[in-house]
């Protein structure tokens, strides 16, 4: 290899299209031309996937080759000289489209692809312009429905393999596969197993023509009638990027931004069509006040009044310690900060839970060392103790397997149960509900270099210990049937294998924002303990909690017997996401003042003597904190509707009926106010937010060196949207292959990469001045501040009652469609959750003598329920399964909250 003065070491000098090139060793042609502007047509390609070559739309010619190779195989090599847009590559090219537009429909102004597709684009800009085909084209019938959510239309197939490959290689659902021969090939699914895939929306995006259409879109709207901001999917706490799109004030379609540290791209169907909530027709638009027994809408301010006066009123005859708030998992950051200093410096209770009793305490979640998504990448090991992931953090599942398969990380499954990720595993550690500490403990000694005599988990530990990198821990609720302190066990007993960190498994979009900001019993925003921060909120906010308060399992007990006075739900359904339903029932109708901020009436809300309406994702600006700690930008893309308003403008209105003031006008003053005052947020103020290009990484200090920031600000409500241009496009004036080369490059219309967005106005900034300005005021504010709170494992009491000999030991977990308030009012994917089966092992189903599909009844010390059973094979002896649903029966009927673990008596009903 040679190289020229002034050349990066380890890269090649390659010549495309007479401009010199410095490029990585292996990287491929048409990936490089892209980085520098230079656009090489394509189809088949995708820079998520591995290259196939299948279109030969990307031939080139390459000095001293044979032919003209494709450059979506062909890697870079030192002094290869590459022609793009020569004679030869251009009549390869007139050719290439002329094959493919033989059985191509001319449909374009009925296809949903029209105005956004790639082929329409590269037929301008690289085609002959006039067809010589005049004999009849193929016709097949359409559009053929291959699942609940995707319509294939076969004439529109020009056989890229986009979507067969994107299935099998990226989801590991390989339900879709190409079928017949020549002019006949098309694309098809197997006899009774439809593409019923969690990430189907994706290959509608992906798909360069109009054959993968979307259900939900189909003809709602055209490209050139959208406006569109990027933003963050709330729907799980991965919180990928998006570009959410709305016409005429309705939200229409979300989009996968290309997230480098976050999703790559990709979304899940619910994250992808469950936005249709918003607009819901039962939604609460107006407050309501409880007169004469009903909920009645009424005018805000005596609404307000009424909530400030039930408040005073508990806190006047019984103190902080009678107020309770539940909730806030699913706002923005501001939601929580503005609510966190109204609970706790206005109302100075303690007493405030953003979990429902199906997290992990909020001291290992906030104290423990943390993981980034990425580090799963470049691992010792990923050791998953969480619940399936497919299920709850569907492109986290994908991250780890790409890390398990593409990469090579050994990945250790802990778990009850088999999981999505348990094929892809290198040691299987299995272990029976409330003994996860035990399994730890044996896989933290074999990491340490001891012999346990379990084969799979000593030759994995052996692989981890001759690799270099740190040891993820996926760290979550394995199910909901058991405490959450066997799995805080199992954590302090890995935290003592070398180099561990952990990465949260907590499920709801914003939890860890929430818990960042102080919305978790003995916290203050900035992840400081109540205790070390008190006097510095006291002295910012005038007041702070006196003791530390209850949990939600805590606050439900106190409201059921009559302590809790009042209690605010912050768009919580405890009735419906609690995992013990008789304790949360009691508690809601025990509680004796509560209001409920939120936007639906449910099984909880009903009972509200206040309820105030706020306004949704999409609706208002703002941040989210994803699970590894990621600071990321909501957009606003609609007006809200009625006369909603964001969370945090309701705690501000209260406060002032408390005679306090918080002088909060917009969500960047709360921005701007959260990095002077929480530790974690430290220098994460609203100038840095606008321009952080992927987020911030919390807190900032710590993580400078993933903080990449765009050259100007990015917008938040523009309704003009500009995805960022990879390198620079020679200025070649807007001609047609310009506007194809942008069009493509930039993935504008879902059809390729989308890349993220930026303001086309302001000045450039200098990056490392910015930066090294944000960290400065991070290190001043450090300094000052408390110090965030760092978890120091208690020692280990938990207790597991002995095996009932009669009964099955339940796991309950989540599904990805679970019935919850997003799920059954978005239609596109309503139908798509099921009701609960019980899943026992076969041997188990043949002991009790039932067939699959029989009914029985399920019983614990909570109560009872008749289920279907099937038998299952994943599902070990002794164990039963059960998905957790947030309305009608399901676990939560039988779960006991304050127990160990759950055990269920299974009798047929003959």
């Amino acid at each position: 290899m040679t190289t020229t003065e002034g050349t990066p070491p380890q890269t090649v000098t390659v010549t495309i299209d007479g401009r010199e090139i410095h490029a990585q060793p292996g990287a491929l042609v048409i990936k490089v031309a892209e980085d520098n502007g230079i656009y090489i047509p394509r189809f088949c390609w995708h820079e998520r996937m591995k290259p196939v070559g299948m279109c030969r739309m990307c031939l080139v010619q390459i000095e001293g080759a044979k032919g003209l190779p494709p450059a979506c195989t062909t890697p870079v090599t030192d002094g290869m000289v590459v022609e793009t847009r020569n004679p030869a590559v251009k009549k390869v090219q007139d050719g290439v489209l002329e094959f493919l537009l033989i059985n191509h429909p001319l449909d374009c102004p009925v296809c949903d692809r029209g105005g956004e597709c790639p082929l329409q684009d590269q037929t301008l800009a690289f085609g002959p312009g006039e067809s010589r085909f005049v004999e009849e084209k193929r016709h097949f019938e359409k559009p053929v429905p291959i699942s609940e959510l995707v319509l294939l239309d076969r004439e529109r197939c020009i056989q890229c393999g986009r979507c067969t490959r994107f299935a099998d290689e990226i989801a590991g659902d390989p339900l879709i596969d190409f079928g017949e021969r020549g002019g006949e090939m098309q694309v098809i699914t197997y006899p009774d197993e439809p593409f019923r895939s969690y990430f189907s929306g994706n290959t509608v995006q992906i798909c360069p023509v109009g054959a993968l259409t979307s259900k939900p879109y189909r003809f709602k709207a055209r490209p050139w009638d959208l406006a569109s901001v990027e933003t963050t999917c709330v729907n799980c706490a991965v919180g990928c990027r998006g570009a959410l799109q709305s016409s005429t004030n309705r939200l229409v379609r979300l989009l996968g931004v290309d997230s480098e540290p976050v999703n790559h791209g990709w979304l899940c169907d619910k994250g992808r069509y469950g936005f249709e909530y918003v607009h819901a027709p039962d939604r609460v638009r107006n407050p309501m006040v409880r007169k004469e027994g009903e909920l009645v809408e009424t005018s805000w301010p005596e609404a307000l009044d009424a909530a400030a006066d039930g408040l005073r009123r508990a806190l006047d005859l019984h103190g902080p310690e009678a107020v309770g708030v539940i909730g806030g998992a699913r706002g923005t950051n501001e939601d929580a900060y503005v609510w966190a200093r109204f609970a706790k410096g206005v109302l100075r209770t303690d007493n405030v839970d953003c979990q429902l009793g199906d997290g992990i305490p909020a001291d290992v979640i906030l104290g423990a060392p943390r993981a980034t998504i990425a580090d799963c990448d470049r691992a010792a090991a990923v050791i998953v103790l969480a619940p399936d992931l497919k299920e709850e953090l569907p492109v986290l599942f994908l991250r780890i397997k790409r890390a398990a398969v593409d990469l090579g990380v050994p990945l250790i499954d802990v778990a009850p149960r088999a999981h999505g990720l348990s094929r892809y595993a290198t040691a299987l550690v299995r272990h029976a509900p409330g003994e996860a500490a035990n399994a730890a403990r044996k896989l933290a000694n074999a990491l340490t270099g001891s012999v346990t005599g379990d084969k799979a988990i000593d030759e994995a530990a052996a692989v981890v210990r001759d690799r270099a990198g740190d040891v993820v821990v996926v760290l979550g609720r394995p199910s909901l049937a058991e405490s959450p302190q066997s799995i805080v066990d199992a954590a302090a007993a890995l935290l003592g294998a070398p180099n561990v960190r952990f990465l949260s498994a907590l499920r709801r979009g914003n939890v860890h924002g929430a818990l960042d900001l102080g919305l978790a019993p003995g916290f203050l925003p900035g992840r400081v303990a109540l205790d070390d921060g008190r006097d510095w909120f006291v002295s910012a906010w005038g007041g702070a909690p006196a003791r530390r308060g209850l949990d939600a399992l805590g606050m439900l007990d106190a409201a059921r017997s009559g302590r809790l006075h009042a209690l605010v739900l912050l768009g919580a359904d405890p009735v419906g996401d609690f995992p013990d339903r008789s304790l949360a029932r009691q508690a809601v109708a025990g509680a004796g003042f509560t209001i409920a901020v939120g936007s639906f009436l449910n099984d909880s809300t009903r009972h509200a003597d206040v309820f105030l309406p706020v306004s949704l994702w999409g609706e208002k600006l703002g941040t989210y904190t994803n699970l590894e700690g990621r600071v990321q930008r909501a957009g606003q893309k609609v007006s809200p509707e009625g006369t909603t308003m964001p969370d945090w403008r309701v705690a501000v209105e209260l406060a002032a009926r408390f005679d306090d003031d918080f002088d909060l006008e917009s969500a960047e003053e709360v921005q701007d106010e959260m990095a002077r005052l929480a530790a974690a947020h430290a220098g994460v103020d609203a100038s840095l937010i606008v321009r952080a290009r992927d987020g911030v990484v919390l807190p900032l200090a710590e993580h400078r060196d993933e903080l990449v920031l765009s050259p100007r600000r990015i917008p938040v409500t523009d309704a003009s949207w500009e995805p960022i241009i990879p390198g620079s496009i020679p200025d070649e004036g807007l001609t047609a292959t310009r506007l194809t080369d942008v069009l493509e490059a930039t993935g504008t219309g879902a059809t390729t990469t989308v890349k993220p967005a930026v303001e086309p106005v302001g000045d450039e900034i200098d990056e490392a001045a910015v930066v090294e300005q944000a960290v400065s005021d991070a290190q001043d504010l450090t300094a000052a501040a408390p110090d965030m709170y760092r978890w120091t494992p208690a020692p280990d009491g938990h207790a597991v009652p002995p095996r009932d000999a009669y009964a099955l030991r339940l796991v309950a977990a989540r599904k990805l469609y679970d019935k919850g308030d997003m799920v059954v009012r978005s239609p596109s994917i309503a139908a798509l959750a099921t009701a609960p089966i019980l899943l026992v092992n076969p041997a188990d189903r043949d002991r009790i003598g039932v067939r699959d599909g029989d009914d029985v009844r399920a019983t614990t010390n909570r109560g009872s329920l008749v289920l279907e059973l099937r038998g299952d094979a994943t599902t070990a002896a002794g164990l039963a399964f059960l998905a957790f649903t947030q309305s009608g029966p399901g676990p939560a009927d039988l779960i006991d909250a304050t127990a160990a673990v759950t055990d269920l008596r299974v009798e047929t009903l003959k």
